[in-house]
């Protein structure tokens, strides 16, 4: 049978992409949430354990990974919520397709390039970098003239920009070492994406919707967005990329510390005092995803205090994946299920596709923080690996589905 009218406007489509400015963007995040990681899985098998057969790509793989999963993977998902929420912050009209396709084209393009070239075609890693970079500038440009015609002063979307702009430095470092084989460029291209991108943009968005989501979910909760605070966490985001980038390791417990500090208080003081039964878990799933910031950056302190003893790095990868995939792991799932919701006029509820992911998430993380303590830690990271497209392949499909179709209320957008 010929489907009806009002059947046909449901099926999936590729205008829909155009609809919104999160449509393209999470679509082109959640693809390569999985894709990266299937590469980089099948890397790992293929190295450590003759499993399944992947080429060596030019430049080491492990750094591949990194650069991958801080420019390609995640901004995103960033710059699909940051076009799409910039103009709200500031009263402005809201951009239209012709500013965020641009964006969504040239970061999917680009990670598609990146991912085929580390499979044997290292000239598509060059091209598809230069993509990226041409996708980032113009979301940069875009976001700086809303910034430029707002006429308030708007500190977290300012932030954002600042934020974006050190990613922007990473994305050319990671192109110059493409010309030049230099190490120290790569090297500090994955610092700029930890420390100077990443790390504050999570934060900075957090400190302004977490506490209007809580507040949004529980009449009468005061949320505590102290700008003092957001200043004195992004001063120690920097002193700490400027210790990595000098090697200063052994005093990095000197502002990692004080940044553990920070982020427990800040959950501690916005953690909503509602009875777990009136907590939404959409909510609480937010909050116990930013519970992971403190812990990694207390596993940053110890791991710098001992090297500072002696001169060892006992815990290996664990703070940075404690930070990867238990912080922004976490908080992906949840503030993007979160906006794909209600931006697809559904109700605002954590579904079993999403609490699947963000459990399996969970277990992911601890899995890769355990395998820097095995004597053989491959095998566990490719179990880490497969956890990771466990979690997300349901998610990534119903997501999918959702960037593809109307919304449910008939509403634009």
């Amino acid at each position: 049978m010929t489907p009806s009218i009002s059947e046909r406007s449901n099926l999936p489509s590729l205008q829909q992409l155009a609809a919104a400015p999160h449509r393209l963007l999470f679509l082109a995040g959640a693809a390569n949430v999985l894709l990266a990681m299937l590469w980089w899985t099948l890397w790992l098998a293929s190295s450590r354990m003759q499993l399944a057969w992947m080429p060596q790509p030019d430049l080491p793989a492990g750094w591949a990974h990194a650069i991958v999963m801080q420019y390609q993977v995640l901004p995103p998902f960033m710059f699909g919520f940051l076009l799409t929420v910039f103009p709200r912050w500031m009263g402005l009209p809201a951009l239209t397709h012709w500013h965020y396709l641009p964006v969504g084209i040239g970061l999917l393009g680009g990670q598609v390039l990146v991912l085929i070239g580390l499979c044997g075609y290292p000239h598509l890693v060059y091209l598809g970098m230069l993509q990226t970079l041409a996708g980032w500038i113009a979301g940069l440009a875009f976001l700086v003239g809303l910034l430029l015609r707002d006429r308030q002063t708007t500190w977290h979307a300012i932030a954002c920009s600042a934020a974006l702009g050190f990613g922007l430095i990473g994305l050319l470092l990671t192109i110059a070492y493409l010309h030049t084989q230099d190490p120290r460029l790569l090297f500090a291209s994955i610092k700029f994406g930890s420390f100077g991108l990443l790390l504050p943009i999570y934060v900075t968005v957090a400190h302004r919707m977490f506490p209007f989501f809580a507040s949004a979910a529980l009449p009468g909760h005061q949320g505590w967005r102290s700008l003092p605070w957001l200043a004195a966490f992004w001063s120690l985001c920097l002193a700490h990329l400027g210790l990595e980038l000098i090697h200063g390791y052994a005093w990095l417990w000197l502002v990692d510390l004080p940044l553990m500090l920070l982020a427990s208080y800040w959950l501690w003081r916005n953690w909503p005092r509602a009875g777990n039964a009136n907590l939404p878990l959409l909510l609480r799933v937010l909050f116990l995803g930013y519970a992971w910031l403190p812990l990694a950056l207390l596993l940053y302190s110890l791991q710098s205090a001992w090297f500072c003893f002696d001169g060892a790095f006992v815990l290996g990868r664990a703070p940075a994946h404690a930070l990867f995939i238990g912080f922004f792991g976490s908080i992906l799932v949840a503030m993007v299920t979160r906006v794909t919701q209600g931006h697809s006029g559904r109700v605002l509820e954590f579904g079993a596709t999403a609490v699947f992911a963000f459990v399996l998430i969970q277990l992911t993380a601890v899995v890769r923080l355990l395998a820097e303590l095995r004597q053989q830690p491959i095998m566990w990271q490719v179990a880490a690996g497969t956890l990771w497209l466990l979690a997300f392949l349901p998610w990534v499909a119903r997501s999918a589905w959702i960037y593809l179709t109307p919304r449910r209320d008939g509403q634009p957008g």
